[in-house]
This record gives C-alpha cells, structure tokens and sequence, in this order.
C-alpha cells in the first residue's frame, strides 16, 4: 500500500491536493500542467518561499489582522458557541481573497513567472 506524504505536510482547507494525495484506484493520468509546475515549485523549495513572501506581505499589509478582525466581528455576531470553523472559513474566505491587494498578487506572480522561465517548464 503507498504511504502518504500528506501527514508531513501542513494542510490547509484551500490548498489544493498535490499529485502524492492521488487516490490508488484512480486511473493513472498524465500529470497536467498545473501538476508538473506544483511538482517543479515544490521540489524547488520555491513554493515555501512564495508562501513565506506572501505571509510576509499580508502581514505588512494590515490583511491579517483585517481577518481577524472580520472573525471577532463574526463570532461576536453569532455567538461563540453557535460558529464553527467551517462556518469561519465559509464567510471570510471570499472576503479576503478579494482584499488581497493587488501589488501582493503582482508580486507573487512576477516571482512564479520568473521561476517558469528560469526552469525552463
């Protein structure tokens, strides 16, 4: 049976599965595009990085205490006992997506394009 990697990995709701969380039954598909360039950041150590300059960065911004800012205010509303994560993460989720700004995003993918180049992907 293939062991799996995610249990070292740090999870997150939004963060998309990568090519190792494959379930065994499913028929094997040539990697796309998104999978091989994940494999690429990943094995790089560039996707830690990325991350690393995004927490950065939105932190800098004011952004995640704009988010937690949002839950207080959602917990409040509602009331502690009556919220769960889910609840959080179904609420706030869009709402800081959407307040990202837009530098942070420009940054980010100046950083992705440039690694694609120098790797040659």
């Amino acid at each position: 049976m293939k062991t799996s990697v995610r249990h070292a990995q740090r999870n997150s709701v939004n963060r998309p599965p990568t090519p190792d969380d494959t379930v065994e039954d499913q028929e094997e598909k040539p990697p796309s595009l998104q999978d091989i360039i994940n494999i690429k950041l990943i094995e790089s150590g560039e996707k830690e990085r990325l991350m690393d300059l995004l927490r950065e960065r939105l932190i800098e911004c004011g952004w995640k205490d704009e988010m937690k800012a949002l839950c207080r205010s959602f917990i409040e509303k509602n009331g502690r006992n009556n919220v769960t994560v889910d609840d959080l993460i179904r609420v706030i989720t869009p709402k800081g997506r959407a307040s990202i700004p837009d530098a942070i995003k420009a940054e980010l993918l100046q950083r992705i394009h440039t690694f694609l180049v120098q790797a040659a992907v």
